[in-house]
């Protein structure tokens, strides 16, 4: 398995901050699989996009929370 080299930003929150990012742009480019498949009319694969999509916005949704409470715990 390869690995990654370690985060180029040593702030404690650069990992959080980059999954938050990355969930919020999974649900808009899910949108744009969605409709592809909605225009294939293949209803199976646009349920399962959406699927993911709805976990991605949990996931954004609790990372950034979890953000803010850091953040407000850092600053007092």
């Amino acid at each position: 398995m390869v690995r990654e080299p370690m985060s180029p930003v040593k702030d404690k929150n650069y990992d959080l901050i980059n999954v938050v990012q990355m969930s919020l742009q999974h649900i808009w480019q899910l949108e744009t699989y969605i409709a592809d498949a909605e225009d294939r009319g293949d209803t199976e694969l646009a349920t399962w996009f959406r699927k993911i999509q709805e976990n991605n916005r949990k996931a954004g949704d609790q990372g950034k929370e979890m953000l803010a409470r850091r953040l407000k715990e850092e600053n007092g």
